[in-house]
Order: C-alpha cells, then sequence, then structure tokens
C-alpha cells in the first residue's frame, strides 16, 4: 500500500526506540481502521480528553482493557459515563508480541510481553500532542506505536526534560514504532501532521489513528 518508489530503511533512533516504516501491511491498516471505528462507539465513546488545569487535548482518544485519565489507569470511565472499558482482544497482544520481535530480534523477550491496554488516538489536521513521559504504567515494558493515515512528525526526546535533545521522525502510515529500555521514559510528541498524505485505501478519508499499546503492570 505504501506504494514507495524508495524503500524507508527501518532505523534505530535512540538505543531501545526503533522505527520499522511500512511494517503493517494494507489489508492489516484496513483491519485496525475497522477495529477502530467499533471502538470509538463504545462503551465508552472516543472523546477529547479534559486535562486537570481544565484544558482539552486536541487530539480524540479511546482506550481498550484500561482506562487512561490524566494520570492513571482504571476499569471505567469516570470522566466519561461511567462505563468499563471495551476488552483487550488477544489478537492485538499478538501483534505487539509480534512488533516487539521485528524491532528487537529477541524472541524470547516479545513471547513475553504482553500489552493490556491500547490508547487509540484519532488526529485530525490540526491536531498535536505535545511533549510528554509514558509514566502511569507500573510495568516498563516497551510501548508500541502504529500509525494509519496521513503522515506525521514524531519528536523523540530525551528522559529528563521536554527540550532538546531531540530527533525528528516521519511516520507513514503502516508504520512501526517500538520504544523500551533507555527510551522507555523518553519524552515524545506529535508536533504536526501533514494533511493530505494518507492513502484512502485504508478505508480513512483524512486524519491520522495512532495506536499505542502498553503494559499498566497494573494486574487484575
Amino acid at each position: 500500500m505504501s506504494g514507495e518508489l524508495f524503500p524507508r530503511p527501518r532505523e534505530v533512533v535512540a538505543p531501545g526506540a526503533v522505527h520499522v516504516p511500512a511494517w503493517l501491511s494494507g489489508e492489516r491498516q484496513r483491519e485496525l481502521v475497522r477495529a477502530c471505528r467499533e471502538w470509538a462507539r463504545g462503551p465508552v465513546p472516543i472523546r477529547h480528553t479534559v486535562l486537570p488545569n481544565g484544558g482539552v487535548m486536541s487530539v480524540r482518544t479511546v482506550c481498550l482493557g484500561w482506562h487512561w485519565q490524566p494520570y492513571r489507569y482504571t476499569r471505567t470511565a469516570g470522566d466519561v459515563n461511567g462505563a468499563r472499558v471495551a476488552a483487550f482482544p488477544p489478537w492485538l497482544v499478538e501483534w505487539g508480541r509480534a512488533a516487539v520481535a521485528e524491532a528487537y530480534g529477541d524472541p524470547a523477550g516479545a513471547a513475553a510481553y504482553t500489552p493490556d491496554t491500547a490508547l487509540i488516538n484519532f488526529y485530525d489536521g490540526d491536531a498535536t500532542m505535545g511533549m510528554h513521559q509514558d509514566k502511569d504504567e507500573k510495568s516498563l515494558a516497551p510501548v508500541v506505536s502504529l500509525s494509519i493515515g496521513d503522515s506525521c512528525v514524531f519528536r523523540l526526546g530525551n528522559t529528563e526534560n521536554r527540550g532538546r535533545p531531540y530527533r525528528d521522525v516521519e511516520l507513514s502510515s503502516g508504520d512501526l514504532f517500538v520504544f523500551g529500555g533507555a527510551s522507555r521514559l523518553a519524552y515524545h510528541g506529535v508536533p504536526k501532521v501533514r494533511p493530505g498524505t494518507g492513502d484512502p485505501a485504508t478505508g480513512m478519508a483524512g486524519g491520522r489513528l495512532n495506536i499505542t499499546l502498553r503494559e499498566t503492570g497494573l494486574g487484575g
């Protein structure tokens, strides 16, 4: 589906942070788009998350397995409608394990990877994500990130602050990005989406979907 004249090489962007272009096939992208549309309807519908300071995130988010609200995980969405979030599907666990195996070349480590939550973010052309750490999980297992639709600029920073040094990486539809190890707590964000760069064959007329898989380490 990528249709790229010159395929982009995989890259270790930082220790523990690996970018694998065009990892998802066209059919798998369409499968994820269909699934995301169902999850967005509920039982907890997709929404703009309200931050404790009253700010509203520009991305829209729906969760699986555990519901994330700033800055904790719960089984029910007290900040939306009080319903229990949709279950995390076993097939997505297998996709997560395959992603970790692809990124790190460590079959044993990948077999032990058991994501139990997904944060699914939808970006329209104006949406961004500020620099932040994924630190609400008790587990420091890798985060698996899948991109579908419009390309974006993904900024991977350092573990100390939101400023430099950082690297900007172009993530396109079908790309895989995994960050763990020394980069697990790196600040990261999305300063820009590139509208009109997606392929309608994914089933998306516009915008960007980002599916991130994590281990919460919470159990229960």
